[in-house]
């Protein structure tokens, strides 16, 4: 029996007190590789189209201080999250991006380093956008509380947004399983069906809380230029 309900994401395979669970975010490393020396087949095909496709939305919002090579670093990104919220999805293989420590590690260095460089080389730039345009004389001190605040936090709520969605879904999912023994037999069909659908929309919040992610660190880096 469970201690509590979030006990079901807690890392529980281990060997010699080694975690395994987080292994499932280095099978990328084995896999990933393999396109650049096979034939191209439709589904490489259909991932260059992809990764074009972000390349030249992210190159947009990253506007005219745009840096050779900056987007790769984003697909990177958005190509990590994705892999690990679908290999979430399988049975039996822990889903590193339902944790804190995972996310957080993602979102810190990125806001750090756009912090560095924003104050370091566009400082009158970034004290500008602490008081927007038109903000009245009298509201300018507590624009620039709300301001500071609202940075310091945002690369809390890109940790807590990936990972409390990703939760979200999988709690849902293994509560109704849970119940499938319970329940009377003309009602399985059902429960399958909803099993199903969930999984349809796990799938797809999947890709979205990586574009997500990806697009609102793209522009927070546009921020700093």
């Amino acid at each position: 029996m469970m201690t509590n309900l979030f006990s079901i994401f807690d890392p529980s395979s281990s060997i010699m007190n080694f975690s395994l669970n987080w292994i499932s975010t280095l099978l990328g490393i084995m896999l990933i590789p393999t396109s650049l020396w096979l034939i191209p087949s439709r589904y490489f095909t259909m991932w260059n189209l992809i990764i074009n496709t972000l390349h030249k939305e992210f190159k947009t919002l990253i506007g005219i201080q745009y840096y050779s090579g900056s987007t790769f670093i984003l697909i990177s990104l958005f190509s990590m999250i994705l892999f690990n919220n679908f290999l979430g999805l399988y049975p039996y293989i822990f889903t590193s991006t339902s944790h804190m420590t995972m996310t957080f590690s993602l979102a810190l260095p990125i806001w750090i380093s756009f912090m560095i460089y924003g104050w370091f080389n566009h400082t009158q730039h970034m004290f500008t956008h602490l008081i927007p345009q038109g903000t009245p004389t009298a509201l300018m001190s507590f624009m620039v509380l709300i301001e500071t605040i609202s940075n310091i936090i945002r690369p809390g709520t890109l940790a807590v947004r990936l990972m409390a969605n990703m939760i979200a879904g999988h709690l849902l999912i293994t509560l109704l399983s849970s119940v499938g023994t319970q329940i009377p037999s003309i009602l399985l069909a059902f429960l399958i069906l909803v099993q199903i659908l969930l999984l349809m929309l796990e799938s797809a919040v999947s890709v979205i809380q990586a574009y997500v992610f990806t697009i609102l660190s793209t522009l927070y880096s546009s921020e700093v230029n």
